[in-house]
């Protein structure tokens, strides 16, 4: 048995020694295969500045809200992503155009947030005061599920990067093995770095944290390499950093195993000893590659072309990046009141609502039931200590994100006690709930103040999202207050889902504030992108058709004809190019598709009876608006926490969750000839796509022709197939 032993680990070291022997300071380039080949995760890292898309002439000093995405390393809603910077206060800190890294991060998200924890390996005689940054290429770099790799020109060093749920796993092959040293730059965030500290813990351990933002991060670092000194600038401060110089012992390849926490120093080392361990690169590599082939072999498509294979699946898979893991493998996290506590489920970061609550939680709901469930305990711990359910940036869409899922057949959750907090968030006035709640309530709609000369960024009421947001919201609350049988509630609620039609005004048909006496606010620009006056990041055209749980209401508001002639004029009416608002941008029309607001508006012709009209839009932006660009990179607006991703992925499959909360979808004609979904009870749907037109035709279940437009969810509980036929 020991000779077996020591058998394998020679064995073993030949290998290592074969990965990195093909060139002396170069890693072989990695093979890929399975759905994981046809995920580019630098998809989305370009500027896109094409006015004819954008809309208008991007200023000199912008760089475009487009993409925003990172190309690092993560499993599926990890703690960790491991990923590159090259510019601090970016979005997601790597931008294509740029030529220069200075470090890899360990968390990310696309929101000019977080990207802490910075490391870059260096060599040569660098003193603490040195500027560190070097020189790439995008011939040597390198990127796939679970995977980064890149080559440093200034320092001739190999990076291979891949990780765990809570650790990373770094790989640098040095050029020269003397003059080996490892810049840890805990000082820089995208958020300020209040404090920091490192401290040797072993010849090869440290251990500190980085506190910044709301967050306190801990982490324990070891290395296979003895270090021999360490070096700090403004230990502690901000803009502070240590520079780790290693012993000179001729080993060239140099491994940086981390391991982060959220609540304690001791939980970032067992999260690095249970995760990684003695495991080799490979094995991780490995491991996270089989995670994300699990994930995305849930829909396997046939058909289409190789551009919108690789669109769709790298789509999916970013639409699973967040929320992000918070706990450790003990149980272990840090609540919403900064106290350390040990729970018996994962804790999760907050969806980012005002965006995902439109489809991608949706997907995640789908496909990832037993994390959604994780999440919606998360946020009932959070609602227990604040008194209300979270949300994002605007609008109450944890209502319609737990309902949804409750709806969807997710229940394993306290779904009483989740049910009365949802309450306090619909009728409860107090800080911390809905804002401007009160007058909504008792006006039936949210006020807008008297501005006198309002501009792009004026700080307002936003009462027209407001009003229709909370509609839809209530909406939501009144649909789980059905199953559980509250009738009291499900009537109050679905009364107040009413009151988009208090900000519809007739003479203009579009939906304009209003302020606290009644009267329409006066003058009115349709035209004109606001960031919280009236409308968020949004103009009237592109507010005026969202009422996705009651769309025949609203075609009754407008008159049918009134509303075909509004929604056509919607993407042919031109939009100014003068008209510069930040996130306003990819315009079809006034239609925007960069950002999240009118995003249902595509779909809007079915409820006319013209689903053809909505099919030409749809495959106008799947064709037009994803993977633009001299290298196929661009895409049109942030992705904001993978709701554009999820978009596309619900669009290209033929399916659409109109109304979010509603488990149902409304149906399309697929991109693809033949869609496999294996579900995570083992249920299988089969869909078929019969004919090569896109023009919808007849639906059939199990080969019964279905009515109307939607299908039902429960196809997707209990198996079946599903046949979209074109005409």
């Amino acid at each position: 048995m020991r000779h077996t032993k020591l058998l394998c680990a020679l064995l073993c070291l030949s290998l290592s020694a074969l990965t990195v022997s093909a060139q002396q300071d170069r890693f072989k380039p990695l093979s890929r295969k399975g759905f994981g080949q046809y995920v580019n995760p630098l998809i989305g890292t370009t500027p896109l500045t094409d006015p004819r898309i954008v809309g208008f002439v991007t200023p000199d000093d912008w760089r475009p809200w487009s993409g925003l995405t990172y190309p690092g390393s993560s499993l599926p809603n990890a703690m960790v992503q491991l990923s590159p910077i090259t510019a601090w206060g970016s979005g997601a800190g790597y931008q294509y155009e740029d030529s220069t890294i200075i470090g890899f991060a360990h968390t990310n998200k696309g929101h000019w947030n977080l990207c802490n924890v910075p490391i870059l390996p260096v060599s040569g005689n660098h003193s603490i005061n040195d500027r560190f940054s070097s020189r790439f290429s995008h011939k040597t770099e390198a990127a796939s599920p679970g995977y980064y790799q890149v080559y440093l020109d200034d320092y001739g060093v190999d990076v291979r990067l891949t990780s765990t749920l809570r650790a990373g796993y770094h790989q640098y092959l040095f050029r020269n093995a003397d003059k080996r040293q490892v810049l840890l730059d805990l000082g820089r965030a995208n958020n300020g770095v209040r404090k920091w500290t490192l401290t040797k813990t072993g010849p090869s351990s440290l251990e500190g944290f980085q506190d910044v933002g709301n967050d306190k991060i801990h982490l324990y670092i070891t290395l296979n390499s003895t270090i021999e000194d360490i070096e700090t600038l403004k230990d502690g401060e901000r803009d502070g950093r240590a520079l780790i110089t290693l012993k000179d012992d001729g080993n060239k390849l140099v491994e940086l195993k981390i391991g982060l926490s959220f609540a304690s120093i001791a939980g970032a080392r067992q999260n690095l000893e249970m995760e990684l361990g003695q495991r080799s690169f490979e094995a991780i590599l490995k491991s996270a590659q089989q995670t994300w082939e699990a994930l995305l072999s849930r829909v396997d498509v046939s058909g289409g072309t190789a551009k919108q294979r690789e669109m769709f699946y790298t789509c999916l898979y970013r639409s699973f990046l967040w929320p992000t893991l918070r706990s450790d493998l003990n149980g272990e996290y840090r609540d919403v009141k900064r106290q350390v506590v040990k729970g018996t489920h994962n804790y999760y970061e907050i969806p980012s609502l005002w965006d995902t609550y439109r489809n991608n939680v949706v997907l995640q709901a789908m496909l990832s039931p037993a994390m959604t469930s994780d999440v919606i305990k998360s946020m009932k711990d959070m609602g227990d200590k604040t008194g209300f359910i979270p949300t994002f940036f605007h609008g109450d869409h944890g209502l319609s994100y737990i309902a949804g899922s409750y709806l969807r057949g997710i229940d394993n959750f306290d779904v009483e006690g989740t049910y009365k907090i949802m309450l306090r968030n619909a009728y409860d006035t107090g800080r911390g709930g809905r804002p401007r709640l009160k007058g909504y309530m008792e006006q039936g709609y949210v006020a807008e103040p008297v501005v006198a000369d309002p501009q792009v960024e004026t700080v307002a009421a936003a009462g027209v999202s407001k009003t229709l947001e909370y509609a839809y919201d209530d909406y939501a609350l009144a649909q789980m207050a059905q199953k559980l049988g509250d009738t009291a509630n499900y009537r109050k609620l679905m009364a107040r889902a009413a009151n988009y039609k208090n900000v519809f005004d007739p003479s203009s048909r579009f939906m304009r504030g209003r302020l606290a006496d009644g009267n329409w606010v006066t003058p009115f620009n349709p035209d004109f992108p606001y960031y919280e006056y009236m409308y968020r990041e949004a103009n009237a055209w592109q507010l005026s058709f969202y009422v996705p749980h009651d769309p025949k209401g609203l075609v009754a508001l407008y008159g049918e004809k009134n509303y075909e002639a509004k929604l056509d004029s919607l993407f042919t009416y031109p939009w100014n190019p003068k008209h510069i608002a930040r996130n306003v941008e990819t315009m079809v029309g006034q239609y925007c598709h960069g950002n999240q607001p009118d995003h249902e508006a595509p779909f809007a012709y079915y409820f006319i009876n013209k689903p053809e009209k909505s099919q030409k839009m749809v495959d106008y932006i799947l064709d037009s608006l994803y993977g633009m660009g001299a290298q196929g990179l661009d895409l049109s607006g942030m992705d904001d926490a993978g709701e554009m991703s999820s978009w596309y992925v619900f669009s290209a499959l033929g399916l659409y969750p109109y109304s979010a909360v509603d488990p149902q979808y409304l149906v399309s004609v697929p991109v693809f000839s033949r869609i496999k979904w294996t579900m995570p009870n083992g249920r299988v749907v089969e869909v078929r796509r019969n004919g090569n037109t896109r023009s919808l035709g007849a639906v059939s279940i199990d080969g019964k022709t279905s009515e109307g437009y939607f299908i039902p969810h429960d196809l997707f509980r209990k198996g079946g197939k599903l046949v979209i036929q074109t005409k």
